[in-house]
């Protein structure tokens, strides 16, 4: 929201908005972790693109090939991501976002069962968890009326601010509460994304060439629990 609360906000329900937060924090969380995991591992960002732009404009002043190559790929392939992803959901047959995940899921399944027996270069790497991220990006765009990326954090944090500032500079009741309500979604939207990357050292050091199989894990589960969600909804 920018300026006032428009009456597109008063279309989402509470469950809703409710669902909508917890899925926007749990992708947050697996995407801070895997962009974590891209730079330890291969010293690149594998959804931060803003990181990998600013890489890319700087190496190529300073003719680093290596940085070169790897910033176009990895954006590049980000790209596609979101591309396919973003078909995947208009797509008319596909009524909600679980086949998403679980292709994100496989992908990054796939990933790990290779390279526990094949050593796969940086650049095929970069690639693949680049274009998963991009997918993933496309599950959950808004929080309510509130327009979210859960892949990275710059636009959170601006919404955040710009929320915030609003918040204390309206006297009217119903805008008060939509600021608030908000601020405190995406909050807690850069608090997941930054837990996600703290636990990312830890686990990849104690999972080793199966670190990626933690969100994997995760993205399944919360397939699972939107499939079981999608049920009990029907029967209701």
């Amino acid at each position: 929201m920018d300026k006032s609360v428009t009456s597109e906000s008063i279309s989402f329900s509470d469950n809703q908005i409710r669902i909508q937060e917890r899925l926007a924090i749990f992708l947050a969380l697996i995407a801070g972790y895997i962009d974590a995991t891209g730079l330890i591992k291969w010293k690149t960002y594998v959804s931060f693109m803003s990181g990998n732009t600013t890489q890319l404009g700087a190496a190529l002043s300073t003719d680093k090939y290596g940085v070169i190559i790897t910033s176009v790929t990895v954006i590049g392939c980000f790209l596609l991501g979101i591309y396919a992803g973003t078909c995947l959901s208009l797509y008319k047959r596909i009524k909600n976002q679980i086949l998403t995940f679980y292709t994100v899921c496989g992908i990054l399944i796939f990933y790990t069962i290779i390279a526990y027996f094949y050593n796969i270069n940086t650049i095929s790497s970069i690639s693949i968890i680049g274009f998963s991220m991009g997918i993933m990006n496309t599950i959950v765009t808004s929080v309510g009326n509130q327009k979210v990326n859960t892949d990275f954090v710059t636009g959170t944090l601006n919404s955040l601010a710009r929320n915030t500032a609003m918040l204390s500079m309206t006297n009217d009741r119903a805008e008060k509460k939509q600021y608030k309500a908000n601020a405190i979604h995406l909050l807690l939207l850069w608090i997941g994304f930054l837990s996600g990357a703290f636990a990312a050292p830890f686990l990849l050091s104690f999972l080793g060439n199966w670190s990626l199989s933690f969100p994997a894990l995760l993205l399944l589960i919360c397939g699972l629990w939107i499939s079981i969600f999608n049920i009990k909804l029907k029967k209701n």
